[in-house]
């Protein structure tokens, strides 16, 4: 993005739509008031193609694994992980004021509910996206009402786990925006709580989407509700850890500052490619807490039952492909890009073969965990830190 374009779009915000709401406070006024036909327009064949071809471009990962759930889920899953993708990136939008995020955030919280014209919002939010966001994002945006009219499409107990997924991750984001820095967040605390409005309340949501559609799932809803956030918050957290000098790039830094100030280094200070004793202490701790994480993201699958392979193989691609990242972390502590810790093609298929081979077998799933995860440190002690959320 260049200062130019920067400055261009900070002198029209006051007229944009956007920043109506930041001075009305009426989400429905960013989107303009729809007509009944518009909000519950139904989903087109065009729609769903659009759903298909762009989840690949947004997301390597859900593209691979979402095509394992069965049919029904696999539409309501998809589209839940693009509307989040909306959500992020409006997050991640440079050229936005932390104000102006909060007003597309309840924007898009009100299309969602039906209260606001999702075609309106498509064209004023992506007017604004600057150079600095993907092109692949700027399409999803552009034609984010191909995703809400499918949004749309689906029965009322989805389209309510939708609705409460992304309401609690565009209330939630803002309020980490606003107290970002390179110092990091403050606490393992605050790193919870930061990870259950981007990814434990998913995992929530993906609870109440198995359970509506399996009643052999929903008979085990509340024991894996107990496990869902730790699925999502393991998955973060690892991100977290991989892509840390890419946020820190665009001006944020997600690890917890009492971590590095126990090992006596100042995370403000952190750079790319720092080996240091006493910053790799703090990361081994944070992989320590991750491996814990992942190992309770298991113990949720392994309670999805053994029939529902095409879900257990969802959950396990997400979870082994996370153990590698780990462990890639681990052996490569001086790393300076994600790029460095990438998991290789090659280890990607091996997870595929190797989980759809044992994927109704649960000793054998456990046992691939531990020989994936040997020489992970671990921390035992801090899972039930992360189990206790704060809503």
């Amino acid at each position: 993005m260049t200062i130019r374009r920067a400055t261009a779009l900070t002198a029209t915000t006051n007229q944009s739509v956007i920043g109506q709401q930041v001075s009305h406070g009426s989400p429905a006024r960013v989107a303009g008031t729809a007509s009944p036909a518009e909000l519950y327009a139904p989903a087109t064949g065009a729609d769903l193609l659009f759903q298909t071809q762009i989840l690949p471009q947004v997301s390597r990962t859900f593209a691979l694994t979402i095509p394992e759930l069965p049919e029904p889920l696999r539409l309501a899953v998809a589209n839940a992980y693009l509307l989040c993708r909306i959500a992020d990136t409006i997050e991640d939008e440079v050229a936005l004021s932390a104000g102006q995020k909060q007003a597309a955030h309840e924007t898009l919280i009100a299309v969602i509910g039906g209260r606001a014209a999702p075609q309106d919002f498509a064209h004023c939010m992506s007017a604004l996206l600057s150079e600095s966001t993907l092109p692949a994002e700027r399409a999803l945006v552009e034609h984010a009402a191909c995703i809400v009219r499918i949004t749309g499409s689906l029965h009322p107990r989805q389209r309510a786990a939708l609705r409460r997924c992304v309401t609690v991750m565009c209330r939630g984001m803002p309020k980490f925006q606003r107290q970002k820095s390179l110092a990091g967040l403050e606490s393992l605390q605050d790193m919870e709580r930061y990870c259950y409005v981007v990814a434990g309340v998913v995992g929530e949501m993906l609870t109440e989407l198995f359970s509506d559609y399996s009643p052999a799932i929903a008979s085990r809803h509340e024991r894996l509700m107990r496990r869902a956030v730790m699925f999502g918050q393991a998955l973060q957290m690892t991100n977290i850890l991989k892509d840390r000098w890419e946020d820190r790039a665009r001006g944020s830094c997600w690890l917890p500052r009492e971590v590095f100030d126990d090992a006596g280094f100042a995370l403000a200070d952190a750079a790319p490619g720092d080996s240091s004793g006493a910053f790799a202490t703090g990361i081994e701790r944070l992989i320590g807490i991750a491996h814990a994480q992942l190992r309770s993201a298991l113990d949720y699958t392994l309670l999805i039952p053994a029939g529902e392979r095409g879900i257990r193989r969802f959950c396990l691609w997400s979870i082994g492909l996370a153990v590698l990242t780990l462990r890639r972390i681990h052996r490569n502590p001086g790393y300076a890009s994600a790029s460095e810790v990438k998991v290789t093609r090659r280890s990607v298929k091996a997870v595929v073969l190797f989980t759809r081979l044992a994927a109704r077998n649960d000793t054998a799933l456990r046992g691939l965990f531990a020989v994936a995860a040997k020489g992970l440190p671990f921390e035992q002690e801090t899972r039930s830190l992360f189990s206790a959320v704060s809503h």
